[in-house]
């Protein structure tokens, strides 16, 4: 059946709005996903993602992979008839950002011992 390729998800995002629900086919990536929640997130909000690896989806404690369909993730589909999928929207803070370029740039720390001799 055709019904069976699309599913209903809606997007919890951190401060409790949502987007959605919509159906999306079960053959697109969740990067392709991401990509359609930041054409989609709220323009008022504080924080606005700017890349799909801004974002992190979460389904029943799992952060969805970018490379995976929806049907590779194993989403709950089917358990109930008109169910709609909820995911929570994670965003990446913008000070990890400048912490971890910081990180890369910092020489390695090179191994040392910390021995003391009685």
């Amino acid at each position: 059946m055709a019904g069976e390729d699309w599913i209903e998800l809606k997007f919890r995002l951190a401060d409790g709005t949502d987007i959605g629900p919509t159906k999306y086919n079960q053959s697109m990536t969740v990067s392709s996903l991401k990509e359609k929640i930041i054409s989609q997130w709220p323009k008022d909000s504080e924080n606005i993602p700017k890349t799909v690896n801004d974002v992190k989806l979460i389904n029943a404690g799992k952060i969805l992979d970018n490379n995976r369909t929806l049907a590779e993730s194993r989403l709950p589909v089917g358990e109930l008839p008109g169910m709609v999928i909820t995911m929570h929207v994670v965003l990446r803070p913008p000070t990890l950002d400048k912490k971890s370029e910081k990180l890369q740039n910092d020489p390695p720390m090179k191994n040392r011992c910390a021995c003391t001799i009685l």
